[in-house]
């Protein structure tokens, strides 16, 4: 199993971070160069527990479907989800939020694992990880741009 943890700090309420982390939309626009659209299941707006959603992309030049379905929430805290199908053996994906001095920090846990044996864990080694990490890190940026900017204009408006 390979893990990627990833640590966010966004200067923005935890609710709002926590709502625009799920927001189907706004994974949309994060994910433009694989043109990841949503094409079943929850297509748009807030996912919920218990909800799927099946993803279409372009990834490493091959058009790829995913499906994943959020398997528990707390909010404003945490919610997680795992792979139903896709091309992963498996994948899990825990999304956390704390609050921290009027801040919050976002923390990812995303655990997968390559089909293919010792040539998946190989692949996953030398090249997946990287994608995945980049992949979640373009994710990351927009949702606390998105969060930051809209919290500055409460300020201002306050």
């Amino acid at each position: 199993m390979t893990t990627i943890y990833l640590e966010t700090p966004i200067k923005a309420d935890i609710h709002k971070v926590f709502d625009l982390s799920r927001d189907i939309d706004l994974h949309q626009k994060s994910t433009s160069k694989t043109n990841e659209k949503a094409i079943a299941g929850r297509t748009s707006g807030l996912i919920e527990e218990n909800e799927t959603v099946t993803w279409r992309a372009r990834h490493l030049g091959v058009d790829q479907t995913l499906t994943t379905k959020i398997i528990s929430m707390e909010k404003p805290s945490q919610f997680t989800d795992i792979m139903l199908k896709g091309a992963f053996k498996s994948m899990k994906h825990q999304h956390i939020f704390k609050q921290k001095n009027g801040s919050t920090v976002m923390i990812d846990i995303f655990e997968f694992e390559s089909p293919l044996g010792w040539i998946g864990k190989l692949f996953n080694h030398f090249f997946l990880k990287d994608y995945m990490k980049k992949f979640l890190l373009e994710r990351n940026k927009l949702i606390k741009l998105t969060a930051e900017s809209q919290y500055q204009m409460k300020d201002r408006s306050a």
